[in-house]
């Protein structure tokens, strides 16, 4: 961490103080499909748009274990919203990959950047740089970004095959398809951008496979323990907070509720019922699962960041293990908590049905995917190659 950044423990307390104002407003965002301005402001007040920018801009350069917590407190508030800011922040640091000069033109006070892996769009040779063309669903805060960071497949070098390219493309080339209405996440804002013969220069296109390789185009950050980590290392550890923090809030949720009767029986309480006993104690344990398995994702990218060292294949996978556990023991924890709430938490009027919903949107994103990431570090147990570039 940037030595001249808030404290852990600050960062820490200011998402806390935030978080009941993201609370006040997940039913806006949940009916208008965005997070509300003033959640957004919050934000921005408090500094947390900063955590993965350079410290010469003013950013704070987060190591992970940090962002982990931080992320844990802001989902307590709303799960939108600490998705986005973990989204923002995971596409900073992909900004930071590319020329210092480039950095230089984004990095703006508080400029945020959303992006995504897939590369669903071509880029075509042209002077200086390439023409792309396409669109990128699941583009999560792009309502509220300067740049986003796309993905597109292009001629490799020699020209004889095709590779996936990263493309720092300004918000402003590209449009907006407001097709984000689903049953979770609701207020990220998660719409489909689309570039139409959107003219990309040459510096601010980068391969995807040099990234993934920790060959970044920035003479600077390397410098920094924070952009020595792996790419999807670093993504993993970004995104567990909001898992943990989302099941936190389903428990907090649920104890809150527990003198409710249960209907159908002499309970008068759901308090006095061994299920419930059951019920809280396996929600708890799944959160202090999920909670084991960030701090130890995050622990190593810190201190491999740290100490300047290679990943070896293993070491990558078990990083996507690491995620597919917390999103399984978090997304588990929400789904057993909301069956034990009964009827009356179908209500859009209670909070513990988004946060089911939240997490169970959160679970079907391919990188947290619990099996996919299960069976992929089974497979390499097994004595087999990954079968992914994206590790």
């Amino acid at each position: 961490m940037n030595a001249n950044a808030p404290a852990r423990a600050e960062l820490v307390r200011r998402a806390a103080e935030v978080a009941p104002v993201l609370r006040a407003n997940a039913p806006w965002g949940d009916e208008h499909r965005r997070l509300h301005e003033e959640s957004l402001a919050a934000l921005t007040d408090a500094g947390l748009f900063r955590m993965r920018v350079p410290a010469r801009y003013g950013g704070y350069e987060t190591d992970a274990a940090t962002f982990v917590e931080v992320m844990t407190e802001l989902a307590r508030g709303d799960g939108s919203a600490a998705w986005n800011v973990s989204a923002w922040s995971i596409s900073a640091w992909m900004a930071c990959q590319f020329p210092d000069h480039v950095q230089d033109e984004v990095f703006g006070e508080d400029v945020r950047v959303c992006g995504v892996l897939s590369p669903s769009a071509s880029a075509v040779p042209a002077a200086d740089g390439m023409v792309v063309n396409g669109a990128w669903q699941f583009i999560s805060g792009a309502h509220h970004s300067a740049w986003q960071v796309a993905l597109a497949m292009g001629p490799t070098p020699d020209g004889q095959a095709q590779w996936p390219l990263m493309a720092l493309i300004p918000l402003s080339d590209l449009t907006i398809v407001d097709d984000w209405d689903t049953t979770g996440l609701r207020g990220t804002g998660s719409v489909t951008t689309v570039a139409e013969n959107v003219f990309v220069p040459q510096d601010r296109l980068l391969p995807l496979a040099l990234v993934l390789q920790e060959q970044s185009a920035s003479k600077l950050n390397p410098e920094s323990a924070l952009y020595r980590a792996p790419l999807i290392a670093t993504g993993c550890t970004t995104f567990t907070g909001t898992a943990i923090g989302l099941a936190k809030s389903a428990l907090a949720t649920y104890l809150e509720q527990l003198d409710k009767k249960i209907t159908y029986t002499e309970y008068a309480s759901r308090r006095e019922a061994p299920v419930t006993h059951l019920q809280v104690a396996e929600a708890a344990l799944r959160i202090e699962e999920a909670e084991g398995h960030a701090a130890r994702l995050a622990a190593l990218v810190d201190a491999k960041g740290a100490a300047g060292e290679p990943w070896t294949p293993e070491e990558r996978v078990h990083a996507r293990a690491y995620l597919g556990r917390v999103f399984d023991r978090a997304t588990r924890t929400a789904r057993t908590l909301g069956d034990a709430s009964g009827g009356g938490s179908l209500y859009l009027t209670g909070s513990l049905q988004r946060t089911v919903r939240d997490l169970h949107a959160l679970s079907l994103h391919a990188l947290m995917h619990s099996a996919t990431n299960t069976e992929l570090y089974g497979r390499v147990l097994c004595g087999l190659a990954p079968n992914t570039m994206y590790l």
